[in-house]
């Protein structure tokens, strides 16, 4: 059940970042993130959100519960939070552009 619900959530997560703009409505996105990264994935400026997610799945066990899209400086952030089976949320920048996760100040 928990695979099925990664799956549904990852997919759901893609089609918004990848949607069409008339999908991505200001009702549903008031601060254009999702239109923002669609625009920088398809000039090549960052990964493609499922690779980050692949990369985060690697480094950090864990469900994502959540995803955000920031800029920190000059570079463009995924944060994820992130429970593990214990109960603990952490938060999980990755560099959009490098696709590495963060590490140190802005990162796990």
């Amino acid at each position: 059940m928990k695979k099925v619900l990664m799956r549904v959530a990852m997919v759901g997560l893609l089609g918004l970042v990848l949607a069409p703009p008339h999908a991505t409505h200001a009702e549903v996105d008031d601060d254009g993130d999702h239109d923002r990264a669609r625009d920088l994935y398809e000039h090549g400026e960052i990964e493609s959100l499922s690779k980050i997610m692949s990369v985060v799945h690697a480094q950090v066990p864990g469900d994502i519960v959540a995803v955000d899209f920031i800029r920190i400086d000059d570079t463009w952030v995924y944060r994820f939070q992130v429970v593990a089976s214990d109960g603990r949320r952490r938060i999980v920048d990755v560099d959009a552009g490098a696709g590495a996760v963060m590490h140190g100040k802005h990162g796990d």
